[in-house]
């Protein structure tokens, strides 16, 4: 049922986000510096340089932003992908991989309206701290007096700005598209990755299943979503890193900004090279493979049929 379907990937989306968002916030730290202002050299680096200026939980800086749209995100990805699958099927015959990937087209288009200013708040949260480090770094470089760097370092500040005061500025000044900046770049990232994933993700299970009519032993669905997932996520990491750095509004000293798309790739690919659209993309690989593991096995473990099924026995 619906109902079950959006139960299930919300509780699927909550636990595999709440495994990895470490990785994810290193991930967006390191797709957001640019040559000649490079705060870290890898993800363990950030991790641990992370820890040291803002403790351990500021590895889950933007989490309860997540935590809050990831259930009604992954329930919509999933639930639509399954709606298309099923009106897509004719007569219930097998489906062709053309109409696998337009299910999966579908379901990428669908879930943007709650990606897009998920991601766009998640990520100024998660770079705050990256920027903050980053001019207290100038500001010793600098040798400025200690008063004088506690006032450069003064923005760091910044990295405690709550989710809610960050929407109420961008409602108050640019209304609900301000939400919605990189919403292109969102749909060209969301689109092509579940035009990848859902397919591979169907067709790797299926080599699981004894019998076409029994589930997939929930091993073969773990590892189906994760080797489907970092897949499809490597493939579309160029696109990931020009939706970061779009949907970033602070930037570090010194840095690009951007005007859209294509100007965003040009210069990344000018200044950078093109190598600079793989930032982050072992990360993006090491988030997505658990994180649509984790949501398949949930999903089609069938948490909420068996919750569901167990409210009229208890009443009777």
């Amino acid at each position: 049922s619906l109902p079950a379907k959006l139960i299930n990937g919300g509780i699927a989306g909550l636990i595999g986000v709440t495994c990895v968002f470490p990785i994810d916030l290193a991930k967006t730290r390191l797709q957001n510096q640019q040559n000649g202002q490079r705060m870290y050299t890898s993800m363990s680096d950030c991790l641990i340089k992370t820890i040291r200026s803002e403790g351990y939980f500021g590895m889950y800086r933007g989490a309860a932003v997540n935590l809050t749209l990831v259930t009604p995100e992954k329930a919509i990805k999933l639930a639509a992908n399954d709606f298309f699958r099923h009106h897509l099927s004719k007569d219930g015959k097998k489906l062709t991989l053309l109409r696998e990937m337009l299910a999966g087209c579908g379901a990428g288009t669908c879930q943007v309206i709650v990606t897009t200013p998920m991601e766009m708040l998640k990520i100024q949260l998660q770079d705050a701290g990256r920027i903050a480090a980053q001019k207290k770094l100038m500001a010793a470089q600098a040798q400025l007096p200690s008063s004088s760097a506690a006032g450069a370092a003064e923005p760091a500040v910044e990295g405690r700005t709550t989710a809610t005061q960050i929407t109420r500025e961008l409602l108050k000044s640019k209304g609900i598209a301000g939400l919605y900046k990189g919403l292109g770049a969102t749909l060209l990232r969301d689109v092509p990755f579940s035009i990848v994933y859902f397919p591979l993700f169907a067709n790797l299970n299926k080599l699981g299943q004894k019998d076409p009519n029994v589930k997939a032993p929930f091993y073969v669905s773990f590892l189906s979503g994760c080797v489907a997932g970092s897949t499809a996520a490597v493939a579309v990491n160029p696109c990931d890193v020009i939706k970061t750095r779009l949907q970033s509004l602070q930037r570090g000293v010194n840095e690009d900004t951007y005007s859209g798309i294509l100007d965003c790739a040009k210069k990344i690919w000018q200044k950078e090279g093109p190598m600079a659209f793989l930032k982050g993309a072992y990360c993006r690989a090491l988030v997505i493979a658990p994180l649509f593991g984790i949501a398949q096995v949930v999903y089609f473990i069938g948490i909420a049929e068996f919750l569901l099924d167990m409210l009229p026995k208890h009443r009777a």
